[in-house]
């Protein structure tokens, strides 16, 4: 595909292999801030765009190791993806976090008041995805599937409870503006996940755990918000 500096960033990190990794690297937000131009985005970056739109036209001439073509694979096949690997990753580390940061707290939370303030909005974090994920697994997810299954038989979209799937697409895409938000304000109050000199070996350890959920989530939420709910919607108005 063309490459400028009009093109959305979600756009780019739906369609270039290895986008999103560069820009995890770049710290440009590619997921809930999707909608944006990538001239827009570098500028709140304060990044050279020229450098920016090389770095990703290099991506499409040679590329690293090819992301999976979502945008091409079904959505079934898509959605299994995300509750097999972001939605049990979630369920799987959030607890382990939480155990370490409330341990780094007991220790070090009286000489660092803002390790206080992470680690309840990292708690906040985990019980609003635990909702969010049932909500999607329950009610959302299913019904992709039975739009899928329609689709592929020539039948009518099946009737939801909610009216448009773009109603509950809309919820999800909120709820992960507010996700963002949430791991913005822990990459401030961590310094970029940067442990202060007088850090133990466990309040290093909590900071990498962190930031390894932040970039999880940045896939997770463009896997979503890029890719799935625009060809759920598309798919919709097709039937």
């Amino acid at each position: 595909m063309s490459i400028d500096m009009m093109q959305t960033v979600g756009q780019l990190a739906a369609h270039v292999p290895g986008a999103t990794r560069e820009f995890e690297k770049l710290g440009i937000d590619y997921c809930c801030d999707g909608n944006r131009s990538l001239g827009e985005a570098c500028v709140d970056a304060k990044l050279s765009v020229d450098q920016v739109l090389a770095r990703l036209k290099g991506l499409a001439v040679a590329g690293p190791e090819p992301d999976r073509p979502w945008t091409n694979e079904s959505l079934s096949g898509l959605i299994e993806h995300i509750s097999n690997k972001h939605h049990i990753f979630i369920c799987e580390e959030g607890p382990h976090i939480q155990a370490s940061a409330a341990k780094v707290v007991g220790a070090h939370g009286q000489n660092h008041p803002e390790l206080l303030e992470a680690k309840q909005i990292f708690d906040d974090l985990s019980n609003e995805l635990s909702v969010h994920l049932m909500k999607e697994e329950q009610i959302l997810f299913p019904f992709v599937f039975r739009m899928e299954e329609a689709a592929a038989a020539n039948e009518p979209a099946p009737l939801a409870m909610f009216g448009t799937v773009a109603n509950p697409v809309r919820m999800m895409m909120q709820e992960h503006d507010g996700a963002g938000e949430a791991l913005r304000k822990l990459r401030a109050l961590t310094n970029n996940y940067a442990a202060p000199a007088d850090a133990c070996i466990s309040y290093k350890a909590l900071y990498d755990p962190l930031k390894g959920f932040e970039a999880d989530l940045h896939q997770h939420i463009h896997l979503e918000n890029n890719i799935l709910f625009p060809r759920v919607i598309a798919l919709e108005a097709r039937q």
